[in-house]
């Protein structure tokens, strides 16, 4: 059977874009990439996602001054070993395929900055990874992933990781050597705890632990004061250490589906609270500090256990917060 090629396949021709060579064959129904793609040696990007590829020829390994290289959605189950040869690629996109295992030639890529393995079948990955220095986003999400090499703690440059919808149980201590941090993406996976030395990610923004198994969070919690939002929906947690008192910039908290039978006082003390949503769990009382959040525009507390609902909420919603109860 002849492979699918777009009906100009004999005229393919790159673009230039800001001086660079690109070719975009993205959704061209591609059951393998056009051979005449092999002589435009100067290519800077390729797109050839949303195709219905299967493996990629050897002769990939020939556009050694790619940069880019985006093959998302496709069928591939196994990549060649000539892809390892492109060492000046800053980006790569092998999301939405059928891979099972990398090469560890991949650490032979040290110039990526982002690279993209989600959605795919990956049970782990090669210890070279550490060697992928210059990397800033990694997307991981969707994969059977249960562990991280302990080489990922080499991964210093980092500022965005997404480990969604994996198998993690435990994150390792060495997490907090990734300083870089600015977002961690972990929901849908079976978390029982977070590790102290997550308190060392003191630039991080964002931190997203959905649906795990949390009970409590670790006190060094409260050193991630550039925190803005803390997403900690559908855990079992509990209690609330006294120090997410010191998450003073946070603007988001979301704890709804959880067990917490009481909220600290210390929660007084976030200050810029814009929201915050404590729906579906087992509170019987507020603190009053709650009420003198000056900036708070809404506060979810349905389908809990409050007896008495405390004067200072007609106070909050009189000056515009949104109060469910």
């Amino acid at each position: 059977m002849s492979n699918r090629m777009p009906a100009d396949a004999a005229t393919i021709a790159p673009t230039l874009v800001n001086g660079e060579q690109t070719l975009n064959l993205k959704k061209q129904q591609l059951t393998a990439l056009p051979a005449t793609v092999a002589h435009w040696v100067e290519l800077a990007e390729l797109d050839a996602d949303q195709n219905q590829l299967t493996v990629l020829p050897p002769w990939i390994g020939q556009l050694t001054q790619l940069k880019r290289l985006s093959l998302y959605a496709n069928q591939l189950t196994s990549l060649p070993a000539e892809l390892w040869q492109l060492t000046n690629l800053q980006r790569l996109n092998i999301a939405e395929n059928r891979l099972t295992l990398l090469d560890d030639s991949l650490g032979q890529l040290t110039a990526l900055t982002m690279l993209d393995l989600g959605h795919n079948a990956l049970t782990a990955l090669p210890p070279s990874i550490g060697q992928l220095s210059q990397l800033t986003f990694l997307y991981l999400s969707n994969n059977q992933l249960q562990r991280l090499p302990p080489t990922f703690a080499q991964l210093t440059k980092l500022l965005y990781l997404n480990l969604t919808d994996n198998q993690f149980s435990v994150l390792p201590d060495w997490i907090g050597a990734l300083t870089q941090l600015i977002e961690v993406r972990l929901y849908n996976n079976v978390l029982s705890e977070l590790p102290a030395t997550i308190g060392q990610l003191q630039r991080l923004k964002e931190l997203h632990v959905m649906h795990n198994r949390l009970t409590t969070l670790p006190t060094t919690i409260g050193e991630l004061t550039s925190l803005r939002k803390l997403s900690l929906m559908d855990n079992q947690i509990v209690t609330l250490p006294e120090s997410i008192g010191n998450l003073t910039a946070l603007s988001d908290l979301d704890l709804r589906n959880n067990q917490v039978t009481a909220l600290p006082e210390t929660i007084g003390h976030l200050q810029q609270l814009r929201y915050l949503d404590l729906r579906a769990n087992q509170l019987t009382t507020l603190p009053a500090s709650l009420g003198v959040l000056p900036h708070l525009e809404k506060l979810d507390l349905r389908w809990n256990k409050l007896a008495v609902l405390p004067a200072w909420l007609a106070q909050l919603e009189a000056r515009g917060c949104t109060v469910f109860v």
